[in-house]
């Protein structure tokens, strides 16, 4: 059996066994770590076989248990509509496939459809099927080709550093593709942490999120604003408030105590010394009124700005996450709805008449974007200045949302 072979039966083993409960990247990680016989050339093919396999969707979905033969079908057909070059594997395992490898998908679906004599191959643009739920402003079709590629890796360069990093960049000849004055775009692979300082010199930063600056930049002036980045994560977007605001007393929050060490540790090296950090469940309104007896605590009508990067669907980075989009059920929306809502109403008490939210999501669903502003308007009292999809389907990026909003 070649090689090829086994990393099609291989992949085709994990795909049986992987139920989504977790991320695809750790579930590779902990079948790799149990498995130590691959080395890393036969990690990166099996890893990606199985990529392809979930970039699909329910395209060559089959309802009930497939056997071995047709999951491998499907890694095929996925390996094909995914590839845009020649392929190895192809080449030994279906060639009459990979002489045809620059078609585009449409007509991948039509040969796969005709060649594997499957009448319920869907077309490539049913890879999303959920288009009525989209945001407004989002092309279907662009939106569904991007889950057939691997995004980029982008940075963006922290202010005074970019020079040193295109440097270091060109030294290292590592490609790159300036976008702005600060974003860039790699290959995928690459590797940085020995090449950039990471978090000090640049920040590993999808290129969408980069663009939330233009709803912080109207805020810039003289006066020290005090900001709340509530649902914190890793700091991408307290890093950014930090760069394009300069003079600021932050705040950061998140239900995850890991996630504020690991933040504190990412400040650290980005030269952030400042800082409040809180542990807060925000679906919870009684724990945040508990925390006002210190002298460092939150306060109602406090904040200047307070940034809430909310929990959702995360559809709008689903080509990074595929198999997100495999198992996502529609009725999930409402989840994560109820959810920003919840999280919205027990923190815009603490932002000061005048003051701002900055409201974002990775996500193209309408419900959890467009809908949730309006309730903000309606129910809890504050104005629209600006909302915009941040779309990035069409550069190898997540595609964001973000609205700025004013409390009178």
């Amino acid at each position: 059996m070649s090689r090829y072979h086994s990393y099609l039966n291989t992949s085709t083993g994990i795909i049986r066994r992987y139920d989504g409960a977790v991320p695809l990247a750790v579930f590779l990680r902990s079948f790799f770590a149990a498995n130590k016989k691959f080395g890393s050339r036969d990690r990166k093919q099996i890893s990606h076989l199985c990529y392809c396999y979930y970039r699909t969707g329910k395209i060559f979905y089959t309802p009930v248990l497939p056997d071995d033969t047709v999951i491998q079908n499907h890694i095929l057909s996925g390996l094909f509509l995914c590839s845009s070059q020649p392929n190895d594997l192809l080449q030994q395992i279906k060639p009459e496939w990979n002489e045809k490898i620059f078609l585009s998908p449409g007509e991948k679906a039509a040969i796969i459809q005709q060649d594997l004599n499957r009448v319920d191959v869907l077309s490539p643009l049913s890879v999303f099927p959920w288009k009525s739920a989209l945001s407004e402003g989002i092309d279907h079709g662009g939106f569904c080709r991007s889950f057939f590629a691997q995004p980029d890796l982008f940075i963006r360069v922290r202010p005074d550093h970019k020079a040193i990093v295109q440097q270091k960049l060109d030294t290292a000849h590592i490609p790159y593709r300036p976008l702005d004055e600060q974003g860039m775009a790699l290959p995928n692979n690459t590797t940085l942490d020995t090449i950039i300082e990471i978090d000090k010199e640049a920040v590993i930063q999808d290129f969408s999120s980069q663009q939330v600056a233009t709803f912080l930049k109207p805020l810039q002036g003289d006066k020290k604003l005090k900001v709340w980045d509530c649902c914190a994560a890793s700091g991408g977007k307290s890093i950014l408030a930090a760069d394009v605001l300069k003079n600021i007393d932050l705040t950061v929050s998140d239900i995850r105590k890991s996630i504020l060490v690991n933040l504190e540790k990412r400040f650290t090296v980005a030269g952030i010394k400042e800082y409040t950090a809180k542990v807060m469940d925000l679906t919870i309104s009684h724990s945040l009124p508990a925390i006002h007896h210190s002298p460092s605590a939150l306060n109602p009508s406090l904040f200047d700005l307070v940034i809430c990067d909310a929990p959702c669907s995360g559809s709008g980075t689903w080509a990074r996450t595929p198999e997100q989009l495999y198992f996502w059920k529609e009725n999930d929306i409402s989840h994560y709805s109820n959810l920003q809502k919840k999280i919205l109403g027990n923190i815009i008490p603490f932002i000061k008449p005048g003051g701002h939210l900055l409201y974002i999501t990775c996500s193209v669903f309408r419900k959890e974007n467009e809908e949730t502003v309006n309730d903000i308007e309606k129910e809890l009292g504050l104005q629209l200045l600006k909302m915009e999809v941040l779309k990035g389907y069409d550069k190898k990026a997540d595609t964001l949302f973000a609205a700025l909003m004013i409390r009178p």
